[in-house]
């Protein structure tokens, strides 16, 4: 069967209408955003959510990815006092480090099938009370042997803010503030990550490494509260999805249940029109009210639509700790090892995923470097001293994240006018490019700078401007593949995590003799060498990337109909 009976060339999916065009009688004057994904006229469609409902989820699961990469990443100033007092190894230490980066690998396909059949509120509430647990046991480290199952289990379960927030993101937001919204999730990622490293560090220097571990079971003590009693269903099970009518169509598509007893189409209103009497000023009057009816009906497609008929939630029912979906269990486990064959056969989704994967194993070897490499001359570094090293990349992600998040989100818009309205996901690209050349020198002067033992504010400023980069790299990368593939998300979204820690298991894993071998500006030159090949080929994404969708639209179509209830784009 030829491509074109599954997608037409000039609408693959991911491509929608973003912007209408608002006329004037002598020309071209406004534009209004298209609602992206449609949201249905059902209150408790979380597309249609009062503003401050979806802020308050969203501050939520950002929460959850902060305090998990918190728990994941704030031991590195823990290791010189956990090595001395538990007497183990810098081999010990590193290869604790690579068997959680590995277990995130695997958390992912074993736990989201849990997130699609039950909802992702119970998961989010579970995984908290797990992550509780597992700080105490932390906290209570005696042998190796518990230190390689806090790892294990921690990361396992971590695996989950890697994905969860990805679906929020999909379920509350529009496709024209996603860019904005990725861009908070990664900057709250880096809180945990680097933040939390500073504070580890001056919490292990004042009260013992242990505390570092008693803190994290505080702070998810509290985060199961407000899970609890705040955080509400984002999967939404109602069966009247709204789609436009004619994605390639008029820009005046409206949806079908917007406004029933107004539905009449243009060519009806034209019968009308033309079966009325000529008068002098007929024609007038019919381009007027042509202009009218334009912008009217473009507007429905601009705002939401509900309906009063459907009785919104109570807050009980909205705190159901299961959303159950119907089906056997074989067709949520499926979503185990699906994302492996979708990684396999939708160029788009493997790219992302190895952009991703190459920007996280810079970060993890940089993180392991500083924690083996500063504690010795010429630094001689303590723990707080190296917790304040990751100031650095959180005011690189800082300043990454304000300029790509607000600015991505502008540019497609307006690019999007440029294209009669209709965005294209491979438009974010345009964005992404300028930042590689942060990343690169960035992570090139980091090794060098240590490996030659310059001042640490070489080595800071360093690892300051990778961040630069780092930040709206995966930012921009995560949002393409929620809008360019947004039925197949959460499949998507696992085989991103799986990659990418999977990357970091072997470098991580690899560095000691690795770093023996070839010394430290070696390595640094090999991952930066394979990841300027990654990312440079976002100018592929921007030359063929359409072409490569309307390629794959019969995979996509295949993997999409063996969704749970995949909302329509478009």
């Amino acid at each position: 069967m030829a491509i074109d009976d599954y997608c037409d060339p000039e609408w693959p999916p991911g491509t929608v209408r973003l912007q209408t065009l608002l006329h004037s009688e002598t020309k071209e004057t406004e534009t209004e955003i298209v609602l992206q994904p449609r949201p249905t006229s059902d209150p408790n469609d979380p597309l249609n959510w009062p503003k401050p409902q979806k802020i308050i989820n969203y501050f939520l699961a950002s929460f959850y990815a902060m305090m998990v990469f918190t728990f994941v990443n704030a031991t590195s100033p823990t290791w010189g006092p956990l090595a001395t007092e538990l007497n183990f190894s810098n081999a010990t230490l590193t290869n604790t480090y690579a068997i959680g980066c590995a277990t995130l690998a695997l958390g992912a396909p074993m736990l989201i099938p849990f997130a699609l059949k039950y909802g992702s509120r119970p998961v989010y509430v579970f995984s908290s009370i797990a992550q509780f647990a597992i700080s105490i046991w932390a906290a209570k480290t005696q042998t190796a042997a518990d230190w390689w199952g806090v790892n294990a289990v921690q990361c396992w379960l971590g695996a989950l803010a890697e994905v969860l927030i990805q679906m929020t993101i999909a379920d509350v937001f529009f496709v024209h503030q996603r860019g904005l919204m990725n861009s908070i999730y990664v900057w709250t990622a880096n809180v945990g990550s680097n933040l939390a490293i500073v504070a580890a560090g001056f919490i292990t220097v004042n009260q013992g490494w242990r505390w570092v571990w008693w803190w994290c079971a505080i702070f998810f003590g509290v985060q199961i509260i407000m899970f609890v009693f705040g955080f509400e269903e984002t999967k939404f099970s109602g069966h009247l999805h709204e789609t436009l009518e004619g994605r390639q169509g008029s820009v005046t598509s409206i949806p079908e249940n917007a406004q029933p007893q107004q539905e009449v189409s243009y060519s009806e209103k034209d019968e009308k029109l033309t079966a009325s009497p000529p008068s002098p000023e007929s024609e007038t009057t019919r381009q007027r009210r042509s202009y009218a009816d334009e912008s009217a009906a473009a507007r429905k497609l601009s705002v939401l639509h509900i309906n009063p008929g459907i009785p919104r939630k109570t807050y009980a029912q909205r705190l159901n700790l299961l959303t159950t979906s119907p089906g056997p269990w074989s067709e949520f486990l499926r979503h185990s090892w699906q994302p492996f064959l979708i990684l396999a056969t939708i160029p788009g989704v493997l790219f992302c995923s190895l952009t991703y994967a190459v920007l996280l194993a810079w970060s993890t070897v940089m993180t392991t470097a500083l924690s083996l490499y500063m504690l010795e001359a010429p630094y001689n570094f303590s723990a707080s001293q190296i917790g304040l090293m990751s100031l650095a990349p959180f005011i690189g992600t800082t300043i990454g994240t304000l300029i790509a998040g607000p600015v991505s989100d502008y540019i497609v818009l307006r690019l999007a006018k440029r294209n009669n309205g209709i965005y294209e996901p491979e438009m974010r690209f345009w964005v992404f490019l300028p930042f590689i050349p942060f990343q690169l020198a960035g992570a090139w002067w980091f090794g060098y700078a240590l490996a030659d033992g310059q001042s640490w504010v070489a080595v800071a400023l360093a690892y300051g401007i990778s961040n630069v980069g780092s930040a709206p790299l995966q930012s921009l990368a995560l949002t393409y593949l929620l809008d360019a593939y947004g039925e197949i998300i959460g499949d998507a979204l696992t085989a991103l995590t799986v990659v990418r820690n999977l990357f970091s298991t072997i470098f991580v894993f690899a560095m000691p003799a690795w770093v023996a071998a070839v010394g430290i500006p070696n390595v640094f030159n090999t991952i930066g060498a394979i990841g300027a090949a990654i990312l440079c080929f976002a100018g592929v994404f921007l030359w063929k990337g359409k072409y490569l969708r309307v390629r794959t639209a019969k995979v996509y179509k295949h993997w999409a109909e063996r969704q749970f209830e995949a909302r329509p784009v478009g």
